[in-house]
């Protein structure tokens, strides 16, 4: 999301002059700081923040194409159209982009994992790997970009041990494409995207485990169980008996987002369940038989089917270790599948 600056020349005057400041107090405590600071920790803390995955490329001064990866990537005014991106001062292709007079920012999509780890080693030709094409600013332009911003060099920022490349938008284009995404070491990859789930077989149960601060939303039936929201497919609010109606029904304000689960049905093998992480909004009573229930109480609840308790007590463990995979199987037996599998990115460190 692109925020307005009433004015932006003024405020990214204060940002320069803010780091220039921060520099100086850092080089003046730098021994105290490093005495009680541990850096691996601050990274580890850093990448708990889930970012996209960008290619910044440049053309070179012998006209060769020059990139590196990032997800050091964020929009900073819409008046006049700027972004900016980091990258490390030891990183090769430091020279390159501190000199360079414009850049662009490719955006990957979930099947670009391969060129983000390529464009984040120190391979020889990064872009025998990928198709280009030059930009309005000559930069190279990725072939299947969930976006790409072209800009001109507006001004070179030195912060710490990166700089800061802010560049003025000169051209950009976007799909529907879905982007790939970077946490706490992994790359991320939600897969069974919710279109493609609304196209799925009308018997498909698709329902939901929904958490507002630290509590879980229910339906409590008439002989005191409990069960999640769930229905006929995802349908639309106009279908009482998909997941959607049962929304629209219930009044509730849900917010889907990563897949959890997935399992065939014991009893019937035509019939799959589809259970989505996500998040609501409090409803104002529980008149419709709503209830929040505090995640370290699921497990004292009376739930009949096996297969969501089951799922059920996965959650509870998986919020106390902080680290969610998706299931796939059947009732009775499955795996978790880590929601991305571990990999490098070193975010503007090679270049």
């Amino acid at each position: 999301h692109m925020m307005a600056v009433a004015a932006p020349d003024l405020t990214t005057r204060h940002i320069v002059d803010f780091l220039t400041e921060g520099e100086v107090a850092a080089q003046g405590n730098g021994a105290d700081a490093g005495a009680g600071f541990d850096s691996g920790e601050f990274r580890r803390a850093l990448g708990s923040f889930l970012t996209g995955v960008t290619i910044v490329t440049t053309i070179g001064p012998e006209g060769e194409p020059r990139g590196f990866t990032a997800n050091s990537f964020t929009s900073v005014s819409l008046d006049p159209p700027l972004v900016l991106v980091c990258i490390a001062h030891k990183a090769l292709g430091h020279p390159v982009f501190a000199t360079s007079k414009s850049f662009a920012i490719n955006i990957l999509n979930e099947s670009q994992k391969a060129a983000s780890g390529i464009f984040a080693s120190k391979a020889a030709d990064k872009f025998a790997s990928v198709d280009w094409r030059p930009g309005q600013t000559g930069s190279p332009v990725l072939d299947g970009s969930v976006a790409c911003f072209d800009c001109d060099m507006e001004r070179l920022v030195d912060a710490g041990d990166h700089s800061i490349l802010i560049g003025r938008v000169r051209d950009f284009q976007h799909n529907a494409a879905q982007p790939l995404g970077y946490c706490r070491g992994a790359y991320v990859t939600p897969g069974l995207s919710q279109e493609a789930l609304a196209a799925a077989q009308p018997g498909t149960d698709v329902g939901a485990i929904l958490e507002n601060g630290g509590r879980i939303l229910f339906l409590e039936a008439a002989d005191g169980s409990f069960e999640l929201p769930r229905g006929r497919g995802l349908g639309s609010a106009s279908d009482g008996k998909s997941l959607k109606g049962l929304f629209a029904a219930k009044a509730i304000e849900a917010q889907l987002g990563f897949l959890y689960a997935v399992w065939d049905d014991a009893g019937d093998v035509s019939r799959t369940h589809v259970y989505y992480r996500g998040t609501f909004d409090v409803p104002a009573s529980s008149d419709r038989g709503i209830r929040l229930i505090d995640i370290d109480a699921i497990g004292d609840l009376k739930i009949a089917d096996p297969a969501i308790r089951s799922m059920l007590a996965r959650y509870v463990r998986e919020c106390t270790e902080d680290a969610f995979g998706v299931y796939v199987g059947n009732e009775v037996e499955g795996e978790v599948r880590p929601l991305a599998r571990a990999a490098s990115l070193n975010t503007g460190d090679q270049g």
